[in-house]
């Protein structure tokens, strides 16, 4: 049964969503790039311009009792902070929101008349880098508290977090938080906005998120390029970093090797079960070339495989010539970034550890390997919520999509998030995201999906009014 307040909240929430759209798009136009990409971020001040756009609309927003500070502190990427008073005017029990504004680069194979930086909507998707993966979740946030703001509905104490640095590892948050931990004071709700989606049809709260290993391997063999014709004489550095990455992966089947896997809690494979039933998409969703096959053709394998797996991706390489300009000889040094996915309760430092030894130990024809770039992150698993946020979250979902939540299981990582159940370890969790089906987060047309976002944000409004009598102390 709908609750009386969700069609004011729907209606206010669309309508603050078109005066909000046209801001975000001018947002998104920025050329700003996380500073792993970017490594002028801070003399060309295109990620300081993205913060000071959303400190601007936050501010234009006229939230009743906000706080709002931009931070951009030296060597650091910028971080926006606020602080909304409960509705009450008390202090006690605390929601804190959290997104980012930094993006990953443009990418190539955007369709003629899209383009990263050029944002345009089509068929109520609004394309560009950067709308979906994650400026929408700073708009979202203010959006629901303006909204209970207007409707006279009551919320607790709330605090925005929005960092520069997710697309990086988040490294630079923790500079900020340690120095605001007084004022944050204790959390008792964090929603994140994030996350991927099973599909447009229900809310989805993810539970798990995996971990992560980045580096950059380099294998080098010769110290200038030589004629071909001198093969089975030089090893081939191509060769041996093939051999490197079968020492992480099975080549056949793509399985990793037992020292980044985990045993699976029995009660996520049965969630995982669960959740495969209504997840639909999960294999359909992506953009497969002509006949090329997943890796599962069954729905709850494939899930299980992409949620609680390590898995190895090549992300990207250098020193092989451009096909079209190569010249008959063998090459000095082979480069490859590669990423590897942890499962959520893996240790990522002790993972960390395993890349470098399984890589850099006893190479063959004692050939040279540098890994620079070497980042980890921690996966995620929640603990339980209080009976009373899952009915909460579950007749949200009714009220704006007509059908119950599902837990979510995501393959990305949102590093912060073990962070954040460290410290504040009472704290409840809902992480959720816009990245469903067609949304390419980090790839080509990046899009954003409209009536979707919409209904998330009247989820999120109602979720944080119908919480405040429960959280406040």
């Amino acid at each position: 049964m709908e609750t009386s307040s969700a069609n004011d909240i729907r209606n206010k929430v669309d309508s603050s969503f078109v005066e909000s759209l046209p801001v975000l798009m001018d947002i998104l136009r920025i050329p700003s790039m996380s500073r792993e990409f970017d490594q002028e971020y801070l003399s060309n001040g295109l990620l300081l311009k993205t913060a000071e756009s959303f400190e601007k609309y936050i501010r234009n927003a006229n939230l009743k009792n906000a706080q709002i500070n931009l931070f951009s502190d030296d060597d650091y990427s910028p971080f926006l902070f606020v602080e909304v008073e409960g509705s009450d005017g008390m202090a006690d029990g605390t929601v804190l929101l959290y997104g980012h504004m930094d993006k990953q680069p443009p990418f190539t194979g955007w369709r003629e008349g899209i383009s990263a930086y050029d944002p345009k909507i089509i068929n109520e998707k609004l394309y560009g880098r950067g709308g979906a993966d994650d400026g929408y979740a700073i708009m979202a946030s203010v959006i629901a508290i303006k909204t209970i703001q207007e409707l006279g509905l009551k919320h607790p104490r709330i605090i925005m977090a929005f960092e520069a640095d997710e697309e990086s590892g988040s490294q630079h948050i923790y500079h900020y938080l340690e120095q605001l931990k007084e004022k944050i004071g204790q959390v008792d709700l964090v929603i994140a906005l994030d996350a991927s989606c099973g599909s447009y049809d229900r809310l989805w709260v993810t539970t798990t998120l995996r971990g992560i290993v980045v580096g950059t391997v380099t294998v080098q063999v010769l110290n200038e390029s030589v004629d071909s014709g001198e093969s089975g004489i030089i090893p081939s550095s191509f060769r041996i970093l093939r051999q490197l990455l079968n020492r992480i992966e099975n080549p056949q089947t793509g399985e990793v090797v037992d020292d980044f896997q985990v045993i699976i809690p029995g009660k996520r494979y049965l969630e995982t079960q669960k959740t495969a039933e209504v997840f639909k998409e999960v294999i359909t969703k992506f953009p497969f070339h002509q006949n090329t096959q997943p890796v599962y053709q069954d729905r709850f394998l494939a899930y299980l495989n992409k949620i609680w797996k390590a898995q190895l991706s090549v992300i990207g390489g250098d020193d092989l010539p451009d096909s079209n300009s190569a010249e008959d000889v063998i090459t000095p040094k082979t480069t490859l970034k590669l990423s590897l996915r942890l499962p959520p309760t893996k240790n990522h430092q002790e993972a960390k550890e395993s890349f470098v030894k399984l890589l850099t130990r006893n190479v063959p024809y004692n050939a040279s390997v540098t890994i620079t770039g070497l980042r980890s992150g921690s996966g995620f698993n929640a603990l339980d919520n209080q009976p009373y946020l899952d009915s909460i979250i579950n007749q949200a979902s009714l009220n704006y999509y007509g059908n119950e939540a599902s837990t979510f299981g995501d393959g990305g990582a949102i590093y912060l998030m073990t962070h954040l159940q460290a410290i504040h370890p009472k704290a409840s969790f809902i992480i959720v995201g816009v990245l469903g089906t067609g949304a390419n987060e980090h790839g080509p047309n990046e899009c954003l999906d409209l009536p979707n976002v919409k209904k998330l944000i009247s989820c999120i409004t109602e979720i944080i009014s119908n919480v405040q009598p429960h959280i406040k102390k």
